[in-house]
């Protein structure tokens, strides 16, 4: 029985790279598979699946209204599928998550879903939260601060490197807009340490 998976991690930890190494590892073994990236993510080329260390793989632009259950019912008419590989699947519709799903359990595909689990606020993306509440499998991968423990929170900065607490939940960037901390630096940073929670 197939499974949905969630690969979720602070920026910079590695899960486009991740992706498309498990999207190799299919294709060395003759197995055909699916790639989906949000179609609003401009940073590289629009269509595909980049990681920082220079790996790219065509992918198909998912828009905020696409049916992607349609998409891989439409593949599989064509053949197997060894999976569908998702990136950026923050940004998915709860409605898309629930399709992820369904490729799973009704399509009998694996499917691998890659993304952020909190946004600059330490609030949860739509995507996320859905993954984290239907998901059969959960897998945290790892990314380092600068201070060498874990790295699971995102800090949005301005120009001038200073910490950004207002504004869209999506802006998309890169280094030089986002960076990857651990808890107690990521409060630090937003000027909630020695709050008690209170963030407000």
């Amino acid at each position: 029985m197939a499974k949905l998976y969630f690969y979720y991690a602070a920026m910079n930890a590695g899960k486009s790279t991740t992706l498309l190494q498990a999207d190799f590892n299919y294709r060395e073994r003759g197995m055909r598979t699916m790639l989906f990236t949000a179609a609003f993510d401009d940073r590289f080329r629009t269509g595909a699946i980049s990681s920082r260390i220079g790996l790219q793989a065509d992918a198909n632009s998912i828009e905020r209204d696409s049916d992607i259950f349609a998409s891989v019912a439409a593949a599989l008419a064509e053949g197997p599928l060894g999976c569908v590989l998702v990136d950026e699947a923050q940004w998915l519709s709860r409605e898309q998550v629930f399709q992820l799903a369904a490729i799973a359990d009704e399509l009998d595909v694996p499917v691998l879903a890659y993304g952020l689990r909190t946004d600059f606020r330490a609030e949860l993306f739509p995507g996320s939260a859905a993954l984290l509440a239907v998901a059969d499998s959960l897998v945290e991968l790892k990314g380092i601060c600068a201070c060498g423990r874990k790295a699971t929170m995102n800090l949005r900065v301005d120009a001038d490197g200073r910490a950004v607490t207002q504004g869209a939940q999506i802006e998309v960037g890169g280094n030089e807009r986002y960076v990857a901390l651990c808890r107690r630096h990521f409060m630090a940073q937003m000027g909630w340490a020695g709050t008690g929670g209170r963030t407000a």
